[in-house]
Formats: C-alpha cells, sequence, structure tokens
C-alpha cells in the first residue's frame, strides 16, 4: 500500500471513530455516561458531554475533509489537532485511574495510546510529503 493510501486509511479511521463517538455523546449522552469508565468521574454533566460530543463531530468534519483532500496542510492540521486531543485525554485519565481494576485501567490506557500513536504515525508519513506526490511523465512531482 502507498503512503497516500495508508494516510488516507488512517485518518478515516480516526474520522469514523470521532464520528461514531461524538454522535453517541451528542445523542445519547446517558448511555455514554453508563460506560465504566466514563462514570467513575461524577458528578454526570450533560452539558459538559453534549458539548464534547460535538466538538468531536466537528473534529470528525475536519478528519473527513483531509480524507477527502488529501492536502497536505489540511491532512497535517487534522492530524496534529486530534494528537492535541488525544494526549490531552490520555493524561487526565493516566492520572484518574484508582476506581478502575488494574486489568480495566490497563485495557483502557492502552486504548488511549493506540488515540495516541495512531495519529501520531500518520503525521509522520504525511510530514515528508512524499504520499502527496503523484508520478508524472518525468518521475514524481509534488502535489500543489
Amino acid at each position: 500500500m502507498s503512503g497516500r493510501t495508508w494516510l488516507r486509511v488512517g485518518l478515516g479511521l480516526l474520522a469514523g471513530a470521532q464520528a461514531v463517538l461524538g454522535l453517541w455523546i451528542l445523542l445519547l449522552p446517558d448511555l455514554f455516561w453508563k460506560w465504566p469508565w466514563v462514570s467513575h468521574l461524577p458528578p454526570y454533566n450533560e452539558h459538559l458531554l453534549r458539548d464534547f460530543g460535538g466538538a468531536s463531530v466537528a473534529l470528525a468534519v475536519v478528519l473527513c475533509s483531509a480524507v477527502v483532500a488529501m492536502e497536505r496542510r489540511l491532512v497535517i492540521t487534522a492530524l496534529v489537532a486530534y494528537l492535541v486531543s488525544s494526549v490531552a485525554h490520555l493524561l487526565f485519565h493516566a492520572q484518574h485511574l484508582e476506581p478502575l481494576s488494574g486489568a480495566s485501567g490497563a485495557g483502557f490506557l492502552a486504548l488511549l495510546g493506540v488515540a495516541v500513536l495512531l495519529p501520531a504515525a500518520l503525521l509522520w508519513l504525511a510530514a515528508d510529503g512524499a504520499a502527496f506526490r503523484e508520478p508524472g511523465p518525468a518521475g514524481r512531482r509534488p502535489a500543489p
């Protein structure tokens, strides 16, 4: 698979995850709150959950735009935005594991770690620009 394809697939996975998560929280905040990794941090606040859901859907829109356009600056911006969010999320939860069992906490941190490693790897792939070059008659030429 080409670097461009890996980027497109990875961005699509991130966009899909954000869209599903965001819509779940936005439309069914009570159901999301019942998830054990969330409900251990009371109190329940519907307003904050719906705001988070809306922000997640907004990030999914930016990621989807990057998938469609495959323009280097947009891809990098979308990945950096996702990375900032996922690092902050990981750092918060890494400091608030007390109510979870060891196995549950480890699983949760592993999931959050993937949410940091995947966009970081995609950002590394996008950084040199090779994934945005298309073959031309005289070899490879930079994409506009």
